[in-house]
């Protein structure tokens, strides 16, 4: 009898810790088990979603292989990903596509516009760091042409950091020339210079370096 009153004894504090906490305790179980059907439900429905937006995105494949793509039906197809599909993979495929074929054909602006949305997409914690990277320097690189250098800079401002590569200095290089900072600007292809590996684009680099002081 004293063995069992002992080991009933042992259960004492922990259903005093129980009853006091209990409503904590029952909370706690509930989000645990509504954080688990979220994240299910979730998942499912971004599964779902990327099905559906990949047969859209072979509507688009389709007309852009077309001799003349029908620049209507593509915008068409890339507002209904947009609208209903836009944190998927295949928009964003959609979007620097669409962006690049505008550019492609001197369409600036509406090139522009793709890369903006495309960046907004891609942005921040969650985002994706090479749509946007690339997003951005196609962008800043349509600006330098524009003649708009403070925005093209800006543009590129998040990967102009020493730890970036070789061409985003480059690029920095580029407009910093085009404003006349000469110094800056050799400094920033130097930093490309150390950065590339092959000699071609040492080359390139050099002579844009040579050509600062003529």
């Amino acid at each position: 009898m004293n063995n069992v009153y002992e080991n009933n004894m042992r259960f004492v504090p922990f259903l005093k810790f129980l009853d006091k906490y209990k409503k904590i305790i029952v909370a706690i179980f509930i989000l645990v088990i509504l954080a688990i059907t979220f994240f299910i439900i979730s998942n499912q429905i971004e599964k779902q979603n990327n099905e559906e937006a990949s047969v859209i995105y072979s509507e688009w494949l389709e007309e852009l292989s077309n001799e003349n793509p029908n620049l209507d039906n593509l915008n068409t197809i890339l507002n209904q990903l947009l609208e209903d599909y836009k944190n998927t993979g295949y928009t964003k495929l959609a979007l620097l596509s669409k962006a690049n074929m505008d550019a492609k054909s001197n369409e600036f602006n509406q090139a522009l516009e793709s890369f903006n949305i495309l960046i907004d997409l891609t942005d921040g914690f969650g985002g994706n760091k090479i749509f946007n990277k690339m997003a951005r320097v196609s962008a800043a690189r349509i600006l330098l042409t524009l003649d708009r250098y403070e925005e093209a800079l800006k543009m590129i401002d998040t990967y102009s950091s020493s730890g970036t590569n070789g061409y985003i200095h480059e690029l920095t290089g580029d407009i910093l020339v085009k404003q006349n900072k000469s110094n800056l600007a050799i400094a920033q292809y130097e930093l490309a210079a150390a950065k590339y590996s092959d000699e071609t684009s040492k080359s390139i680099i050099s002579m844009k370096i040579a050509n600062i002081g003529t």
